[in-house]
């Protein structure tokens, strides 16, 4: 499973560094060290994580979401003989496509991958993130 730098998982749940740091800190979020001494956060936790947080902004807020593309973190995957529905946390926002089962074994996704919805009128097409 993927792990994550302290930054990037900050990045995937729309919070700063260092309130993930706290989160390690104080065992909310569970990382292990790398031998560089730097934590690395698991895929899956990250996910988990991501899931409770995903309540959707305040009201009023004036928060939007990105045109088109929503970087987000995989928290959920349900294939069947066919189609898979794949359930993907951007910052606040939720997001669930259906997808042929084939495209998610193609892409990877499983819980704690980074993926990109990209959004069309009422179609959510999903793509796999590679990192560097």
């Amino acid at each position: 499973m993927p792990t994550y730098r302290v930054a990037e998982a900050a990045t995937l749940l729309g919070v700063s560094d260092d309130t993930v740091r706290r989160w390690i800190d104080s065992g909310r979020l569970a990382s292990t060290r790398a031998a560089s001494g730097a934590h690395e956060v698991d895929g899956v936790a990250l996910a988990q994580l991501a899931q409770g947080l995903g309540t959707g902004p305040e009201p009023g807020s004036g928060h939007r979401s990105t045109r088109n593309r929503l970087r987000g973190i995989v928290t959920r995957v349900v294939r069947d003989t066919v189609m898979a529905q794949v359930e993907i946390q951007a910052g606040p926002y939720r997001v669930v496509s259906l997808i042929s089962r084939e495209a998610a074994d193609e892409l990877g996704l499983e819980p704690g991958v980074v993926a990109v919805a990209s959004v069309k009128a009422t179609d959510v097409a999903v793509e796999h993130v590679e990192r560097p």
